[in-house]
């Protein structure tokens, strides 16, 4: 359904080019849900903007193939990329609190994202609108409301309802609960994976909590300083990973068969992109770090068929 072949995404800025995104690879097949997981900073927004060329200024997409259903995104004309928007691949974006306008009404702005996709009328597009805030459980009689209205977990329904409205083929959810209080995200996510399950959408489900995709996503990538460091289906990674960032993250979330009063947590902060270490970017921070690691950049490792790993010790102890 989606190839992602060596993507690149620079920002280019008066300090310098930041590389955001330096040459990531994936495949996300039909029905499936593949997690984009790593830190804030990493590169999991700017990847999913990437797709659907929606990267603001000066940021840029550089270099890579992204392909649809065999289509290449990054190749059409800004008319054709408006026949595959939200028709074929939809974003639901970060934080519903800012990205519904306050001036218009929900209805309003769900009808929009058809109306200006497809050719319908208006009348025609209302029907709709009301069956799609019936499918995310928000009765239809709040159409008429403007944003400020609504809760923080309905603005996020509306947002979902809004990249399902035009029968997508690939969902991508950035951070779709961020903001939200924990019952609420539980919510929130449960109603994704229903729907995703429902309408066989394939769905990119970025986040920084692993927990969440333990339950839903068929495949994780962990992201890096702009790398997709470790990539395999979501049991191998958490009972196999390769990449000492990926068992760091792991590390982070308590275990509930574990009785332990400390909180771990991964020592520094993501690198500065515009002057990124030399060799492997995590190994300033890496416990097991060797003189290698500062000197050469790790190759990707084919640990199995559909699992590889940056790390110079990926086959072995590291």
């Amino acid at each position: 359904m989606l190839t992602v072949t060596d993507l690149k995404t620079h920002f280019f800025t008066r300090k310098g080019t930041i590389k955001a995104v330096d040459g990531i690879s994936f495949q996300l097949d039909k029905g499936e849900t593949l997690g984009l997981a790593g830190e804030s900073g990493c590169g999991k927004t700017t990847a999913a903007l990437s797709l659907i060329r929606l990267v603001p200024s000066p940021g840029e997409v550089v270099g890579g193939q992204v392909l649809l259903d065999g289509l290449d995104i990054l190749k059409l004309t800004e008319d054709e990329l408006r026949e595959v928007r939200w028709k074929k691949i939809s974003l639901i974006f970060q934080g519903a609190m800012n990205a519904l306008n306050p001036l218009f009404t929900v209805g309003n702005q769900i009808g929009e994202a058809i109306m200006a996709h497809e050719e319908t009328d208006p009348e025609t597009a209302s029907v709709r609108v009301a069956k799609l805030l019936e499918m995310v459980r928000i009765d239809p009689e709040r159409v008429g409301d403007y944003p400020h209205q609504l809760s923080g977990g309905m603005k996020q329904r509306v947002m979902i309802a809004m990249a399902l409205a035009c029968q997508p083929q690939v969902l991508i959810a950035d951070e779709p609960a961020t903001a939200l209080d924990v019952i609420v995200q539980s919510q929130i996510l449960k109603l994704i994976a229903e729907l995703q399950k429902r309408l066989q959408v394939s769905m990119i489900l970025i986040t920084h909590d692993l927990s969440v995709l333990a339950e839903t996503a068929s495949k994780i990538a962990i992201m890096y300083a702009g790398n997709i460091v470790e990539y395999a289906d979501t049991r191998t990674v958490f009972r196999n990973p390769r990449h000492p960032y990926t068992r760091a993250l792991i590390e982070c979330f308590p275990s509930i068969r574990e009785h332990s009063s400390v909180m771990k947590s991964i020592s520094g902060s993501p690198p500065n992109l515009l002057n990124p270490p030399s060799g492997c970017k995590f190994h300033p921070r890496c416990p097991y770090a060797k003189t290698i690691c500062s000197r050469e950049s790790p190759p990707v490792m084919n640990i199995s068929p559909n699992h590889f790993s940056m790390c110079h010790f990926a086959g072995g102890a590291s």
